[in-house]
C-alpha cells in the first residue's frame, strides 16, 4: 500500500481515478468546479486532519479503484447479504450435532446461543470500524488492524489467520467438493453397478471441481460482480441445510438412541471432550474475515454511510443463518443423539449410514449436487480476497491498474496452487480444530474488540472498554484451550495423513 493518499474534495468520479497514472504529491488546484487533491500521510485516527464535515465523499485512496475488492462500489443491502450468506454458511456447521451430543439440550443451546451472540457482537464492531470520521474506508481486514495495533503487530497477528482463512477454505472447498463430486457418482452409479465407465479418482475429482471453480473466477472481474453467483450460493446453502434436518426428521430415530453422553475413560478426557465440543461450536460461525470486503463493495458518503446499510445485511443475513443452524443443530440431535459420527459431514453421514436403505438415491443425490454448487459459490468470494491480495503487490509497484492477462494467470496460478495443496493434504479438514484455534477464533472473537479500544479510544474502564477488554481477553483465552484440545485430540486418536492420496 503507498504512503499517501489523495483526498477527493470535489466531484471527481470514480472513472477519473481509474485513469490516475500514479499518486500525486502536489497540490493541485483549477476553478470551482474542479476537484482540489491534497495528500495526507496515512497516520492513526486521532491525527487525521480531514473531518467529516470536509469530506465530501469518493475514493481517498486511487489505488482502490483497481482492486477487485474495491473497483466497483456499486453494491446494494441485497447483494451484501448474498456475500454474507454465502460465506457465512458452510459445511462446518453439520458438526453441531456433535456438539450437542457432548452437552446436552440446555447447556447445547446455551453454548450455541452465546457464540451466536457474541460473533454477532463482533461484526457490529468491525462494521463500525470500516469507515473513519475522514472518510478513509479499511476494505481489508490486515489494513484495518494495521491502523489499530501498528504495521508489524497488526501484520504479525492477522496475515497467517488470513490466509489460512481465504487461501485455506478455498484448499478445503476443494477437499469437500471433490469428495462430494466422488460420492455423487458412487450414488449415481450404485457403487459401480449400473456405469460400466471407471469410475474418477479423488485426484480427478478434485481436479473436476479445481477447473469449474477457476473458470467462474475468470467470468468476474471484482467482488460485487459475483452478487448472482453468491445468490445461487445462498439459495443453495439455505436448502441443503434445510433439506439435511427435515429429512433427518422425517425418518424417525434409530432404536436405541441415548441423549447421554458417551462415558470416557479418564477426567482429562471428559474435559478434552467438551472443549473440543466448544470449539466446533465456535468454528461453525465463519465470515468475519470477508466482512469489511464485503462492505467495501458498498457506496459511501457523508450523508449516507455504508454501515448504515451493510448492518441492515448482516441483520438480515444472520436471521437466515440462525434459522438453518439451529434447526440443524437441535434437529441433528434429536434424531441421532450421542450416534452422531464425528467426521466431516457428520449429520450427511449419519443419513446414509441409517437411512440410505430407505432414502431415495435421487435424493441423495440432489443434496451432493446442490453441495458441490455451494462449495463452488463460496471458492469466489474467499479466492476474492486471494487475487486481490495478489494485485495489490502489483498496483503498489506499478502505479497502474493490473492488465487482464494478468488477472487470468494469476487466478490460473492461484487454482493450480490450492488444487496441489488439496491432493498433497486432503486430511486438512482434520487439522481444521487445530488451525482454526489459533485463527479464526482470535479474528472472529478477540481482535475486533481490541481494535474498537484502539481506534475509537472509549472512556477507561467505561462500559464499552470494560465489555471489549473482558471479551478480547477471554477470546484469547479460549483460542489457546481449543488449541490444547484440538493437539490432545490428535495425540490420542491419531491422524491418518494420507499424503497425496484424496
Amino acid at each position: 500500500m503507498a504512503d499517501l493518499e489523495e483526498v477527493d474534495l470535489g466531484t471527481k468520479s470514480r472513472s477519473d481515478l481509474s485513469q490516475e497514472p500514479s499518486f500525486s504529491n502536489s497540490i493541485r488546484t483549477s476553478s470551482s468546479e474542479s476537484a482540489q487533491v491534497i495528500p495526507i500521510t496515512i497516520s492513526p485516527p486521532e491525527k487525521e486532519t480531514i473531518t467529516s464535515t470536509d469530506w465530501a465523499g469518493g475514493e481517498l485512496n486511487p489505488q482502490d479503484a483497481w482492486l477487485p475488492i474495491t473497483e466497483s462500489r456499486k453494491g446494494s443491502t441485497y447483494s451484501a447479504v448474498y456475500h454474507i450468506l454465502a460465506s457465512g454458511i458452510g459445511l462446518q456447521a453439520l458438526l453441531l450435532p456433535v456438539a450437542f451430543s457432548t452437552f446436552g439440550w440446555v447447556y447445547g443451546t446455551i453454548f450455541f446461543s452465546l457464540a451466536f451472540s457474541w460473533q454477532l457482537y463482533t461484526l457490529w464492531l468491525l462494521v463500525q470500524l470500516h469507515e473513519s470520521e475522514s472518510g478513509t474506508r479499511y476494505s481489508r481486514y490486515v489494513h484495518l488492524a494495521v491502523t489499530a495495533f501498528g504495521p508489524k503487530l497488526g501484520k504479525l497477528l492477522t496475515i497467517f489467520p488470513m490466509m489460512y482463512l481465504s487461501g485455506g477454505m478455498c484448499v478445503q472447498l476443494i477437499i469437500i467438493g471433490g469428495g462430494t463430486i466422488q460420492l455423487l457418482i458412487r450414488t449415481v452409479c450404485k457403487d459401480g453397478a449400473t456405469c460400466n465407465a471407471k469410475p474418477l479418482t479423488g485426484t480427478e475429482c478434485y481436479l473436476v471441481f479445481m477447473c469449474m471453480a477457476i473458470v467462474v473466477a475468470q467470468c468476474f472481474p471484482n467482488l460485487n460482480s459475483i452478487a448472482r453467483v453468491s445468490l445461487i450460493g445462498t439459495v443453495t446453502a439455505i436448502v441443503y441445510c434445510t433439506m439435511i434436518w427435515a429429512l433427518s426428521i422425517s425418518k424417525g430415530r434409530p432404536r436405541d438412541i441415548s441423549y447421554d453422553p458417551l462415558p470416557l475413560e479418564s477426567t482429562i478426557a471428559t474435559y478434552g471432550g467438551i472443549l473440543n465440543a466448544l470449539g466446533i461450536i465456535f468454528l461453525a460461525f465463519r465470515g468475519h474475515n470477508v466482512i469489511l470486503e464485503i462492505q467495501g463493495t458498498l457506496p459511501s458518503s457523508p450523508k449516507h454511510p455504508s454501515h448504515k446499510r451493510m448492518w441492515s445485511g448482516v441483520t438480515m443475513s444472520y436471521v437466515l443463518i440462525a434459522m438453518c443452524l439451529f434447526p440443524l443443530a437441535i434437529g441433528g440431535y434429536w434424531a441421532y443423539g450421542n450416534k452422531e459420527p464425528f467426521s466431516n459431514g457428520a449429520i450427511l453421514k449419519a443419513i446414509s449410514q441409517f437411512h440410505g436403505h430407505n432414502t431415495s438415491q435421487y435424493v441423495l443425490g440432489l443434496i451432493y449436487i446442490i453441495i458441490v454448487i455451494n462449495c463452488l459459490t463460496t471458492y469466489q468470494i474467499y479466492g476474492m480476497v486471494v487475487f486481490d491480495n495478489m494485485e495489490i503487490q502489483y498496483t503498489s509497484r506499478k502505479k497502474e491498474r493490473c492488465p487482464r492477462w494478468l488477472r487470468i494467470v494469476i487466478r490460473l496460478l492461484f487454482g493450480g496452487l490450492t488444487f496441489f495443496i488439496a491432493v498433497a493434504f486432503p486430511f486438512l479438514g482434520s487439522l481444521s480444530p487445530l488451525i482454526g484455534g489459533f485463527t479464526s477464533v482470535p479474528l472472529t472473537y478477540a481482535y475486533p474488540c481490541f481494535m474498537w479500544i484502539a481506534i475509537k479510544k472509549p472512556r477507561l474502564h467505561g462500559g464499552m472498554w470494560c465489555t471489549n477488554v473482558a471479551l478480547g481477553c477471554f477470546g484469547l483465552f479460549l483460542s489457546l484451550l481449543f488449541v490444547a484440545a484440538a493437539a490432545w485430540n490428535l495425540a490420542v486418536n491419531g491422524l491418518n495423513a494420507n499424503f497425496f492420496k484424496p
